[in-house]
């Protein structure tokens, strides 16, 4: 069975010092682009994120129908 992998796979081989640092940084650079942006253009990739979610989440809701289905 392969080995399970996780986000914190470097854990033993980066000090927690500079993973918080990246961290922040990302938190920073994040913050950063969205000062160039206009509210109006963060409020619509939020809404067409979560109309893409719930998309996904239909269809895996239509699998587990069709799944229970064939089950009967």
């Amino acid at each position: 069975m392969p080995e399970k992998t996780s986000k914190r796979k470097f854990a033993d081989r980066i000090p927690e010092e500079a993973r918080e640092h990246v961290k922040t940084a990302r938190e920073e650079m994040r913050e950063s682009i969205k000062a160039f942006l206009p509210p109006e253009f963060i409020e619509h990739r939020r809404k067409a994120r979560k109309e893409m979610l719930l998309a996904f989440r239909s269809v895996l809701d239509a699998a587990l129908e069709r799944m229970d289905k064939k089950a009967e």
